[in-house]
């Protein structure tokens, strides 16, 4: 019989139908109506019941099955005390089919760090602009993103009643991404993505030393990532420290893994092991291609005003 698949693939087969079972969560809180919103450390940080539930579910789910496994969470939250409707045992057949990379092939249950944002676009979940909305699973080993699965809850949730809601995207670097179509943004056509909440003068002149033909503004950085991949746009900037290590690992590995690119603003790349600082202090910086002639137009004031 065949070897049983590379403990990667069983942990991004597992990913994918844990991420899954969180969109559900996700959708099934936005029904009731009661959303139980925290102000974390202020207006623009949000912690809703559907974060508690889904990084609780994620977490949890995870580590009953890979109990080495370090599991990083955006939200502080006990996972003592997890109902079992949120365990997820389930995993995608399609995923364990693939191939392990030869190079990630002897991985090691203890080498591996999950880093988890349940629901990454928070405060656009409360404002109902559910298409922003992501949930991230990225899988890190020797501290850097190799794996990861977003879920986007509302992925179709204005194509009317009978369309299919949410979809998962999952990618590992030296095998590909899929679940999206990949595509390139118009060639010659300079479209930045920024955040939508999080804006400031460093974050705006930065934007306008690009010179760019159009500015989208949009909530979350998984959301961002997949502008990229999907050809709405050209690069994805962000001159400012807000960013965390949960919000980049997954979609720097689906990034990656169709021949991206993401670093700081300084062009270093982000570490994920798990005893680095949370924090991306200095900003982002990604594109699918000619990362390059971005990075080439960011100017020194702004690099200066970002440390790493």
């Amino acid at each position: 019989r065949m070897a049983s698949p590379a403990l990667l693939m069983r942990v991004v087969a597992s990913a994918y139908s844990v991420a899954e079972k969180a969109a559900t969560i996700v959708r099934n809180v936005m029904a009731t109506g009661d959303l139980g919103i925290v102000e974390k450390t202020g207006a623009n940080d949000l912690q809703t019941k559907a974060d508690r539930l889904v990084q609780m579910s994620i977490c949890a789910s995870l580590a009953r099955k890979f109990p080495k496994v370090t599991i990083i969470g955006e939200e502080e939250l006990s996972t003592d005390e997890v109902s079992e409707e949120l365990i997820e045992d389930g995993h995608c057949e399609e995923i364990l089919k693939k191939a392990c990379p030869a190079q990630y092939s002897g991985i090691k249950e203890e080498e591996l760090v999950i880093w988890v944002d349940p629901l990454d676009g928070t405060k656009e979940y409360t404002e109902g602009l559910l298409d922003h909305v992501t949930v991230l699973i990225g899988i890190a080993y020797g501290g850097k993103a190799i794996a990861g699965v977003i879920n986007q809850p509302y992925y179709n949730y204005e194509a009317g009643a009978n369309a299919v809601l949410g979809r998962t995207i999952w990618g590992v670097l030296g095998i590909g991404a899929f679940g999206f179509q990949l595509t390139e943004a118009p060639a010659g056509k300079h479209i930045i993505v920024t955040t939508r909440s999080h804006s400031s003068t460093l974050v705006n002149d930065c934007i306008s030393a690009l010179n760019p033909d159009h500015v989208i503004r949009v909530g979350g950085a998984g959301n961002k990532i997949i502008q990229l991949i999907e050809g709405k746009a050209s690069a994805y900037v962000f001159a400012s420290p807000g960013c965390k290590k949960w919000d980049t690992c997954a979609p720097e590995a689906i990034l990656h893994a169709v021949g991206g690119k993401i670093t700081d603003m300084h062009g270093n790349p982000f570490q994920y092991n798990k005893e680095v600082k949370h924090m991306n202090s200095a900003g982002v910086l990604a594109t699918l291609r000619n990362y390059d002639y971005y990075a080439s137009l960011i100017p020194n004031t702004v690099k200066q005003s970002l440390v790493p």
